[in-house]
């Protein structure tokens, strides 16, 4: 309220609608001056008021829905999310933009338009901060349960915890309870959003397509980030194009390793997601945009490092809170995140470690299980391009991984 009374205000400057668009810098094409080059070649949209009416979303930190008035008279959606640490979120879409340059660059890459769907966020402090809304999109999940409830089939919240193992069951039975119980509740239907949301021939098979290539290169770009959490609410779904479009980066840098139903899985890659890509499945369009992704990758290892190495000295809130003892303000501990090193600079050594596992990834070096007894397995030989996307997608559709990921995660979907 306070800013609404402030753009009132004749004598305040203006603000810029944080759009991804307006927030895009545009470089020269060719090398020499160019004294007359805009980098912002979009024109300037500024907030002139709010809407009165704000919507608060179910999920779990509450976020709200708010719309802007542009300057350009247009009305833009952002969405204010409280009690999230976005500077990750932030972060990694500087990450997914260098990304998207590098694709566009090779040939390979171009041809087949190969690119992930970045938004705007921007980050007010530690815990709070703006996303811009991506609109026409719809929820994997919402998506499947829809027609599930259309079918008749699908299971009830009570149906679901009750056929569930405990943590503890024996593989077996994970794997029984998938197949016997979940999955043929849960038939592929996912193909049917296409047929209805794209009804002529053309526009259905060029959303199929877009569809593959974007699940394809998010895929590989979360498996080099160690991101995790990809329930079906975090999946979205262009009605437009068919583009695959991910949210909330929270869980990144194998986080998901460390839940209590630890993650097993590089990404997700369910019978749905498969049947929705054709007769081929995952052969095809699929693999080999995956390839592509991770090959180009691989060549710009050296840039995109340079963009995730300051977490090293930029450590987040998450890992830079020291652990302290009772009675003491300032102590340090043993086990502490953080070091002072010689040269008095400080060094977070667990994103030192995941700055080298993002590493060893991109060169295709697996991390192996350690051995009974707690002993580390040595460092797998680098894989080549295709037998790195091969043994990705081997693990991703296990359904031996599959049947020990948490129930909302839902590898029945």
């Amino acid at each position: 309220m306070d800013l609404k009374r402030l753009l009132e205000d004749s004598n305040f400057s203006k603000i810029l609608v944080p759009l991804q668009s307006s927030m895009t810098v545009t470089l020269p094409n060719t090398p020499g001056l160019h004294q007359d080059h805009n980098p912002f070649p979009c024109n300037e949209v500024f907030i002139k008021g709010f809407e009165d009416t704000i919507e608060v979303l179910p999920s779990l930190q509450r976020p709200k829905k708010i719309t802007l008035t542009g300057s350009d008279g247009k009305l833009y959606i952002m969405m204010c999310k409280p009690k999230d640490d976005l500077r990750k979120d932030c972060r990694l879409m500087e990450f997914n933009g260098i990304i998207n340059k590098f694709l566009h660059k090779d040939p390979d890459s171009r041809r087949r338009q190969l690119h992930i769907r970045t938004y705007s966020v921007i980050p007010l402090n530690e815990e709070c901060g703006l996303i811009e809304w991506v609109n026409n999109t719809s929820g994997l999940r919402y998506i499947l349960l829809k027609y599930y409830r259309e079918r008749g089939c699908g299971m009830t919240g009570k149906e679901l915890k009750d056929a569930c193992p405990s943590k503890q069951s024996s593989l077996e039975t994970k794997i029984q309870v998938l197949k016997e119980k979940l999955l043929p509740r849960h038939p592929p239907v996912f193909k049917e959003w296409f047929l209805r949301t794209f009804q002529d021939p053309t526009s259905w098979y060029n959303a199929r397509v877009s569809y593959a290539r974007t699940a394809a290169v998010m895929s590989m770009v979360g498996y080099i980030l160690g991101l995790g959490d990809r329930h079906g609410e975090n999946i979205l779904f262009d009605s437009t194009n068919g583009d695959c479009v991910h949210v909330d980066f929270n869980c990144l840098f194998n986080k998901g390793t460390t839940f209590e139903w630890p993650e097993r899985v590089p990404f997700r890659l369910t019978h749905n997601m498969i049947d929705a890509m054709g007769p081929m499945g995952y052969e095809g369009i699929f693999r080999k945009a995956s390839e592509v992704t991770l090959r180009v990758m691989r060549t710009q290892m050296d840039p995109l490092m340079s963009v995730l190495k300051p977490f090293i000295y930029d450590p987040l809130v998450e890992w830079s809170k020291p652990v302290k003892p009772q009675g003491q303000r300032s102590a340090l501990v043993p086990g502490q995140r953080t070091s002072v090193i010689d040269t008095g600079e400080i060094n977070n050594e667990q994103a030192m470690k995941h700055v080298q596992d993002i590493e060893d990834r991109l060169k295709g070096i697996l991390k192996n299980e350690p051995k009974q007894g707690g002993q580390a397995k040595p460092k797998s030989v680098a894989l080549s391009i295709e037998g790195h996307v091969n043994h990705l997608i081997n693990e991703a559709t296990d359904e031996k991984n599959q049947c020990q990921m948490y129930i909302g995660w839902a590898a029945y979907l």
